[in-house]
């Protein structure tokens, strides 16, 4: 199984044609993409057309669900942002913080386009899905 950032799942919505995309395409092809509810939330949240909602409701509840966030999770989340911060980088969003570690602890690989993940691959133990080239 692989998780899948929101950025990679934005540009694969809106069909636009990249190495991230082509990998996501390969991937739910082999079906073995599964779908986070903070990523879910992520998505959802930035669609305003309600006919577009629901097909891409529909089609990601078609995934295998995980639930990212939890007591231990946040704790973890928490030694793992502190643990960066102490080596001078600072995570930007608090949601990468979270898939990043719940990756991590899952052992699960990340595709991803956002640079913030990559002191998690650096420092912490990230798994990346594609080799790390370049960033947003």
């Amino acid at each position: 199984m692989i998780l899948v950032d929101t950025s990679v799942w934005i540009d694969y919505l809106k069909g636009i044609k990249s190495q991230h995309t082509d990998a996501l395409d390969d991937a739910i092809i082999e079906g073995i993409v599964a779908m986070g509810d903070l990523i879910f939330l992520e998505i959802l949240q930035g669609i305003r057309d309600d006919h577009e909602y629901q097909l891409t409701k529909e089609l990601l509840l078609t995934l295998d669900p995980l639930e990212m966030l939890g007591k231990d999770m946040s704790v973890k989340c928490a030694d793992n942002y502190r643990t960066l911060r102490k080596k001078g980088i600072t995570i930007r969003k608090t949601a990468d913080v979270i898939i990043a570690t719940f990756c991590i602890e899952q052992k699960l690989p990340l595709l991803f386009l956002d640079r913030d993940f990559i002191p998690f691959i650096d420092h912490l133990g990230l798994g990346s899905v594609l080799p790390i080239t370049s960033s947003k």
